[in-house]
């Protein structure tokens, strides 16, 4: 594992991890081939009280210092987050941009479910650092003008694989949503090489299952097209909910096993992405049924993949059963 730039790479020689029947259970951690991963630091958030505060109070100071963090520790682009922003959307999402660019020499991924705040966003965005990222369009009516914004301003645009109809089942109906929104992404006139799939990772503690069809959805996408497209994840999704030691450990696993798959980039905290690429190694010879000498991270490791991989159930305790 190395950093190349600001783009994790990983070396995963699996030669079935195109095909959709891949499926990270077993012996099939091999280093061999580079897979380009990037990493969206995604720490502005308005949800974290501390970055909620400096929006409100205008003050660059704390976003401008978590921005740098993320990027030196191998982002390769940032995350803002700014929620609906119902009121002073617009201004805030210029405000984040702006900040963020003074400092990080990377492109935005502008995270908001308010179309004005996002246009106003991409207005400023400083596109020598690289092309913008619009967080997101969906399969609901009232996500499609978002791939007009994708057009009109040469962004890339992410597509999350949910609709009105509620959550998807399954990997093969978050395949099927994806055929629809890459669909539509044509006519809008984005083209599907700028367009990122995002599966909707959910929580492990009240959605167990769903870890797994997250992780076969995203080789399924990747048949879908020729090249394959673009993926994504808001990684953190799925240790939501659980207690805070466990939030990391689960986050860095589940990251491997998506990366093993064939996962393109990840909205997640680049420092908790440089532990996983450290610890990739470890990983893959748990998988391939080696012992560590570290009796203690061994059982960390294989107890995390039983659960993510649904062969034992989830409990906040599970690390210690």
């Amino acid at each position: 594992m190395h950093f190349c730039g600001s783009i994790i790479h990983f070396y995963l020689g699996n030669s079935s991890r195109r095909k959709t029947e891949h499926f990270p259970t077993s012996h099939n951690l091999i280093v061999t081939e580079v897979l380009p991963m990037l990493i969206i630091g995604e720490k502005l958030s308005i949800i974290a009280k501390r970055v909620r505060e400096a929006m409100m109070k205008k003050d660059k100071g704390p976003i401008q210092e978590i921005a740098t963090a993320q990027w030196k520790a191998g982002a390769g682009m940032i995350d803002a987050n700014i929620g609906p922003a119902e009121d002073g959307g617009e201004d805030l999402m210029q405000w984040m941009v702006t900040t963020i660019q003074e400092v990080v020499p990377l492109p935005v991924c502008l995270d908001t479910t308010n179309f004005k705040a996002i246009e106003a966003g991409l207005k400023v965005h400083n596109g020598q650092w690289g092309r913008p990222l619009i967080n997101s369009t969906s399969n609901d009516p009232e996500r499609f003008p978002i791939l007009e914004l994708g057009a009109k301003y040469n962004s890339q645009v992410i597509g999350l694989t949910v609709g009105k109809g509620g959550l998807p089942a399954d990997a093969e109906e978050r395949s099927a949503i994806a055929a629809e929104i890459m669909g539509r992404a044509m006519e809008y006139g984005v083209p599907l090489e700028d367009l990122y799939l995002d599966p909707l990772v959910l929580q492990i503690a009240t959605s167990q299952d769903h870890a797994r069809h997250v992780i076969k959805a995203i080789a399924m996408f990747q048949e879908m097209n020729d090249p394959p497209m673009k993926t994504v994840v808001g990684l953190s999704n799925i240790s939501n909910g659980c207690p805070k030691a466990l939030r990391p450990i689960l986050n860095k696993y589940y990251f491997l096993l998506l990366a093993d798959a064939g996962l393109t980039a990840a909205i997640a905290d680049a420092h908790e992405m440089a532990e996983a690429t450290n610890e990739k190694g470890m990983v893959a010879d748990v998988v391939a049924g080696k012992k560590l000498s570290d009796a203690k991270k061994m059982a960390e490791i294989s107890k995390t993949l039983d659960v993510i991989m649904g062969r034992t159930l989830y409990a906040h305790s599970y690390l210690e059963m």
